[in-house]
């Protein structure tokens, strides 16, 4: 994986070449005198589309993209970190002075890593190895499950499942030698795994905090969790976390006040959150202290963002993906020089998840008649103005398995030297080969087809007008299906965040789609934080589909998606869809050696083409995303960086200073 970011960098820059030429061609703007703006150089401003819904301490309630970059401005010292120069998991130098690897004669794979003594959190008590192991323990606890969290089910750690099912009372796999040593081990069971390094991936949680009175321990078989104080009635209980986890105004989901990121969160209410550099921070792996005192992050529509910026409200757009307004903004960049943009593609979709726990979404024909009668291409057009394209898989146009695959980058083959031998060239040759039979054709692409839809539907038994009669294309308007109760309409619903552009461009386009094969689509825009919460089955599921998206983790693990249902099946958490077949390509492709691009693009693309065929969800557009701001904001380098708080760390706001061509 080491020469794979070498190959992104050549498709970042084929965008960037596209796409700078796109505000040429936007129609000139009428020129007007336009009010002087003075920007607060000790504050950031920045706008996003995607609402806050306060999951501040961890994915274990919900993973939107705007609550991910709330977490990445300040919780810090993680053990990894993602080397974008080499394009591979690395430990951060800030964070871990060495790092030792040892194998066991049964393969397992044990990490021992020292820290420094110069971590603290932001109340300055110190960050020591006992942190990450509560971290550990807390994210995969019952007791958190019982609070409503996904929790996390770290399979990979050696005596995971000895501990979690209670016949140990020790996990084995994390050892805690002293105040600055951890020890991870990987159970051998889960090796080869592809992002082997990622599986570290831990950031420090304050016990303290969280879970006042319990302590972790290690009497040398592993750590655990027990009282600070001693006695024989458990302090750590769900009671316990229910109040300082999710107590409303003081919750460590929403307010999280001890924490080891380079901001601390200052305030947040009515999706606003506000931040201030956290003293306590030392410093990226880089040697990169945040230079912004202040930094406000706010969500709203995309027409908003505008008359925002304009005023000077907003100094940063982030992840804009309306097509109106990219255009416009473009334009403006083109004819004012104060302002500029940075583009890059998106490592993630935006989707319809299909309900299959509800019928009649739970027939594979209805929702495959659903994904040949959407028309995906009008509503890129529509909510992208074509900066974009149409969902094929469960993947990003930004994710490099996808760029290797359509050809944006060349494949990870040295070319033979001049002088190379005809064996040489022979083996090149071959290898160029095997790379051009993984073909993304494989993949089905449900291109419009109103007759493949409505035959898919007949044969489902969908085949009946009101009266009971044969259901005839073009005159009858609702399809209905004989069951032993009667004749049963087909009529769905589907939820979206209120104020979506995307999700309102959506509405008439498939609502139009579906009404034209005989599918009554009724469409409702619903709180999105609720939506979530449905979505991830933390509440009573109401809808028939939901319209979101998602971003992936840089370590992309579909398996991870699943969950075991009470007959031993494999089921997509979100949709309910039971596919073992699904989840052994998911595991299969991340059992896959570290350095065997190849075989893990072989797995992935047998994982997408299966999953296309049973559609858990329909992929509705993948895009570009642009970050719009005036030449204030220096150094702010979003397209070599993960998100917008990463890139802002090294980034300062000062005067503008136009360079002035030199004579000749």
């Amino acid at each position: 994986m080491k020469k794979l970011l070498a190959y992104l960098l050549i498709c970042v820059m084929a965008l960037t070449a596209v796409t700078a030429g796109l505000a040429e061609t936007a129609e000139e703007p009428v020129a007007e005198e336009k009010p002087q703006i003075t920007y607060d150089y000790e504050e950031l401003t920045v706008a996003v589309t995607t609402p806050l819904t306060g999951n501040f301490f961890t994915n274990l309630w919900g993973n939107g993209s705007s609550d991910m970059d709330v977490r990445a401005m300040i919780h810090g010292y993680n053990l990894i970190e993602w080397n974008t120069e080499d394009g591979v998991f690395v430990p951060d130098e800030s964070v871990i002075s060495g790092v030792n690897v040892q194998q066991a004669d049964n393969g397992d794979i044990t990490f021992i890593m020292a820290l420094y003594e110069d971590l603290f959190y932001s109340d300055g008590t110190p960050v020591t190895a006992w942190d990450y192991a509560f971290s550990i323990l807390l994210t995969m606890s019952p007791e958190l499950k019982e609070l409503g969290a996904s929790v996390h089910q770290p399979e990979y750690i050696a005596g995971y499942s000895n501990y979690i099912s209670g016949k140990t009372d020790h996990l084995t796999g994390v050892r805690v030698l002293d105040d600055h040593l951890i020890h991870i081990t990987i159970d051998h069971a889960y090796l080869p795994f592809f992002y082997e390094l990622g599986l570290l991936d831990c950031v420090p949680y304050p016990a303290a905090v969280i879970a006042p009175g319990v302590k972790v321990a290690d009497d040398g078989k592993g750590v655990y969790l027990t009282n600070t104080e001693g006695g024989d009635e458990a302090v750590f209980t769900a009671d316990l976390l229910k109040g300082t986890i999710l107590d409303e105004t003081s919750g460590y989901r929403t307010h999280p006040s001890v924490t080891s990121g380079p901001y601390v969160l200052t305030s947040y209410e009515d999706g606003v959150a506000k931040f201030e550099i956290n003293p306590q921070y030392k410093g990226n792996s880089k040697g990169q202290k945040p230079m912004i005192k202040k930094v406000t992050m706010i969500s709203m529509p995309s027409n908003e963002m505008i008359d925002a910026y304009h005023d000077g409200k907003v100094t940063l757009l982030n992840k804009v993906s309306d097509g109106e307004t990219i255009t416009q903004l473009l334009g403006e960049a083109a004819e004012d020089e104060m302002y500029t943009s940075a583009n890059y593609a998106r490592t993630g979709l935006s989707f319809i998840s299909f309900n299959t726990d509800r019928a009649p979404l739970d027939d594979l024909a209805v929702r495959q008649a659903i994904a040949y009668a959407a028309d995906r291409d009008e509503v890129v057009k529509e909510a992208l103005d074509s900066y974009g394209m149409k969902g094929l898989g469960y993947f990003g146009m930004g994710q490099w398995m996808y760029l290797l695959l359509n050809g944006t980058v060349q494949y990870p083959v040295e070319e033979p030297e001049e002088n190379a031998t005809e064996k040489e060239k022979a083996e090149y040759e071959k290898a160029i080969e095997e790379w051009e039979t993984l073909s993304l054709e494989d993949i089905e692409p449900y291109d419009r087809d109103l007759e493949k839809a409505a035959e898919l539907l007949d044969n489902a038994g969908w085949n009946r007008n009101a009266d009971g009669d044969g259901f005839v294309q073009g005159s009858d308007k609702l399809r209905y299906k004989q069951t032993e109760e009667g004749l049963v309409p087909l009529r769905l619903t589907m939820a979206y965040g209120a104020g979506s552009a995307a999700g309102e461009a959506l509405e008439g386009a498939l609502v139009q789609s579906l009404k034209e094969i005989g599918i009554e689509l009724i469409v409702e825009a619903m709180d999105a934080d609720a939506m979530l919460y449905q979505f991830y089955r933390m509440s009573e599921t109401k809808y028939d589909m939901y319209f979101l998206a998602t971003n992936f983790d840089l370590l992309y693990d579909p398996s991870l998606s699943f969950t075991v249902d009470e007959e031993g099946h494999h089921v997509w958490k979100t949709s309910g869809l039971a596919d073992d077949e699904l989840w052994k390509l998911a595991v299969d492709m991340r059992r896959t050696e570290p350095e065997d691009l190849m075989g893990y693009c072989t797995k992935w693309l047998a994982f997408q083409k299966r999953f296309a065929e049973q559609l858990p969800l329909l992929p509705m557009y993948s895009n570009v995303y642009f970050d719009f701001y005036p030449q204030v904001l220096h150094e702010y380098k979003i397209a070599s960086n993960i998100s917008w708080p990463e890139a802002s760390i090294g980034a300062y706001l000062s005067d503008y200073v136009p360079e002035v061509p030199e004579e000749e």
